[in-house]
């Protein structure tokens, strides 16, 4: 399907509602976490105009996709719209598989040199924005983004080292279980998460979750409806992926100012 260029914000117009407008399915002002991760939040959930900051630690690979996976899904389930922002590996696989609905999920994979403007246009329009964090943020773009958040209603959801968040979450420690003497399956992986934070989340938090949760890590055979929900390539069986482009509402035509943005559903 051919992709078309929007400017801005306009990009989600007519697709999503306004951020700050009331939410029937999760409430005006707390969109729902699962209730394993609830106690780590100061409302026991994503507060609407909040900074919720996901660590990677060392190494990388330490089990924060998985912890932003499982903040997106409750969210995704009660009728919200998700963006992720700079992960090109972000699976639509594993995102299905927990719950987060496709239909409501943006992906801008490669935001280019404009990031923060991409972040601002999504914020506009989206409850929930996950964005990768670029290796050099000022203090001050941090601080816009945070206030744009504010002031529109969405939760931004840096992934990465990002200062001056309400809440900062880490996994500071995973066991893997499923794997037996010699054979086996990774299947699910007990990980202890940390919450500081300034305010009420001021006081550090530890808890243990499982990650996938509990509900998630029984067989599904091959042949039931459910594994057909989502092919072997990440795309939704409802409908393929469908790439749009994102243009910022101050530059100038040219390839070098655009970011895709691709919108995982149905076409």
């Amino acid at each position: 399907m051919a992709g078309r260029m929007v400017v801005g914000s306009a990009a989600l117009a007519g697709l999503v509602r306004p951020a700050s407008a009331p939410d029937p399915a999760a409430g005006h002002r707390l969109l729902p976490v699962a209730p394993e991760l609830t106690g780590l939040l100061p409302n026991r959930g994503l507060r609407r105009g909040s900074t919720v900051a996901v660590a990677t630690g060392q190494p990388r690979r330490s089990g924060g996709t998985s912890l932003v996976l499982a903040l997106l899904a409750e969210a995704s389930r009660a009728g919200s719209w998700c963006a992720v922002v700079g992960v090109p590996t972000f699976g639509a696989g594993a995102a299905a598989e927990l719950g987060i609905s496709l239909d409501r999920l943006a992906l801008v994979p490669h935001p280019g040199p404009e990031w923060a403007t991409v972040i601002a246009a999504l914020i506009d329009g989206v409850d929930v924005v996950v964005t990768a964090v670029p290796t050099a943020v000022s203090a001050s773009v941090a601080n816009r983004l945070a206030a744009r958040a504010r002031q529109r209603g969405s939760v931004l959801v840096p992934y990465g080292r990002w200062d001056g968040a309400d809440v900062t979450l880490q996994v500071v420690r995973g066991a893997w279980e499923g794997l037996g003497q010699g054979r086996g399956r990774l299947r699910r992986r007990e990980v202890t998460v940390s919450a500081r934070g300034r305010g009420a989340a001021a006081r550090p938090k530890e808890i243990k979750v499982w990650l996938p949760g509990d509900g998630l890590t029984r067989v599904i055979p091959r042949s039931a409806p459910a594994a057909a929900a989502v092919s072997a390539t990440g795309r939704s069986t409802a409908g393929r992926l469908r790439q749009v482009g994102l243009a910022v509402a101050s530059a100038p035509t040219g390839p070098s100012r655009r970011a895709a943005l691709t919108l995982v559903g149905p076409t």
